[in-house]
């Protein structure tokens, strides 16, 4: 007689905050699914629903609580895990049928918690089945986390408070997982990390056997590694650095996006320009020194793009450390920027610095921020009109009433979710997400690129 195999119990997942806590609901689901469990993809059909919250920043914090809150109304049964974990008591005082709270990147006590609400009732064959890992992004492009923590103490993070101290993951298994995910059809690799630039430095840069040689745990040696996967098309995919200080070795990967092994793009966190504004964020103050390697870098790799994100606002920060910032901004000529009002977050050292400046300047300021780093955008993407750049697709849209098709793209310029588009028109009916193609540039404005599938 035949064994009958039980429904497995079902998991839905809020994911909220950075890329890195997206890894982490990717991995959590994925030991799941391994466990006998399978997805929903609403709270309604969900034994238990999971909530990956962000504790960055209070507004955040905000954002998370609401979505526990919701997640209790709509389904009753919810486990919360991620940054805000060490929260637990305000939590479960707020939420007092929350089942269980973890930290970030707990992934075996989520795991417990979940067996706990709703086991799985696991059948004689489920072993025997190989399981891919979950991926919460497009098949086309995916995130490669390095390491967690980070050993800085800047005055207004908290982040070593919430995910530790650096630790840095075996070079080899960051490898395996990217020729993994590339063999798997990822076109664009997107590595990231609290400090990509420091990875390796806690295990002092040990040495790991890969393809019979050996490699250091170090960021040049994984990105020349990187360099050379090929997809199943023998194409060089996309690999992005997202999160790297300016170290001086970053100039070292400079020459391998001039090759083409690497995309010529680096994601740097400046946050300031002024010295004394980095020096009360408690940063690495050599904001000319930095203007001279940007120069070097375009000149070794003309096409790089680099962005970054800068806090207006700081304690302390005078009418002159802003207009430093400004004309630093207009030296550096930086490709993409964001900007943040500096917020005070639960915990961090720049909550006690005296000078606290008020909120009608900062918003004053983040306007002319913008206002300064639009026009720079805007100049430097009509530059690109008329040329030839490799577009990949996102998203491929229905036929209009004329039967033309539109399609979303990036640029090697534009990282997913942080960055503009390009947007094409007249696409054959056959392009699909993932799909890499050339495009004429025709027009831009201060974020976006708009052109045609060149012939």
């Amino acid at each position: 007689m035949a064994q009958e195999i039980a429904p497995s119990p079902k998991v839905g997942m809020v994911s909220l905050g950075c890329p890195k806590a997206l890894v982490d609901s990717e991995r959590i689901l994925t030991r799941l699914r391994a466990d006998g469990y399978s997805m929903s993809a609403d709270y309604e059909g969900a034994d238990v629903v999971l909530v990956n919250t962000c504790g960055f920043l209070d507004s955040a914090k905000e954002e998370s609580l609401d979505a526990i809150g919701e997640a209790i109304a709509e389904n009753g049964r919810v486990i919360v895990t991620g940054c805000m974990g060490n929260e637990a008591e305000m939590i479960r005082a707020k939420y007092p049928d929350v089942l269980a709270v973890t930290g970030a990147h707990q992934y075996e006590q989520v795991v417990e918690a979940v067996h706990e609400a709703a086991p799985a009732a696991r059948g004689p064959f489920v072993d025997l089945v190989p399981q891919p890992d979950i991926k919460l992004t497009p098949r086309h492009y995916g995130y490669l986390k390095i390491s967690e923590g980070c050993n800085h103490s800047c005055a207004f993070c908290i982040i070593p408070d919430l995910r530790g101290k650096l630790a840095s993951r075996r070079i080899d298994a960051v490898l395996r997982e990217a020729e993994k995910l590339v063999a798997a059809g990822t076109k664009e690799l997107l590595v990231i990390s609290q400090d990509t630039s420091a990875y390796g430095v806690d295990v002092r840069h040990e040495e790991r056997m890969w393809k019979g040689h050996p490699i250091r745990t170090h960021m040049t040696d994984l990105a020349r590694e990187l360099g050379k996967l090929r997809t199943p098309q023998n194409e060089v995919p996309w690999v992005r650095l997202h999160y790297v200080y300016p170290y001086p070795h970053v100039d070292a990967v400079i020459p391998l996006m001039a090759e083409g092994l690497l995309t010529p793009y680096l994601d740097i966190p400046f946050q300031h320009a002024s010295p004394s504004v980095l020096r009360a964020m408690k940063r690495p103050a050599n904001e000319a020194k930095v203007l001279d390697r940007l120069k070097s870098w375009r000149e070794i790799c003309p096409d790089i793009t680099v962005r970054s994100s800068f806090v207006v606002g700081f304690p302390g920060e005078t009418e002159d450390d802003f207009q430093y910032l400004l004309d630093w901004l207009e030296e550096a000529q930086l490709d993409r920027v964001g900007g943040f009002r500096f917020e005070p977050v639960e915990g961090a050292q720049a909550n006690a610095l005296p000078n606290p400046v008020p909120e009608e300047v900062k918003e004053e300021r983040y306007a002319r921020l913008m206002e300064v780093t639009e026009r720079i955008s805007a100049a430097k993407l009509a530059a690109k009109v008329g040329r030839t750049l490799p577009v990949i697709i996102d998203e491929v849209g229905e036929p209009d009433e004329d039967g033309d098709i539109g399609a979303t793209g990036r640029s090697q310029a534009d990282a997913p979710e942080i960055d503009g588009n390009v947007f094409l028109r007249d696409v054959p009916s056959d392009l699909s997400a993932g799909d890499i193609v050339s495009v004429t540039v025709e027009d831009a404005d201060a974020h976006d690129l708009f052109g045609v599938i060149a012939p």
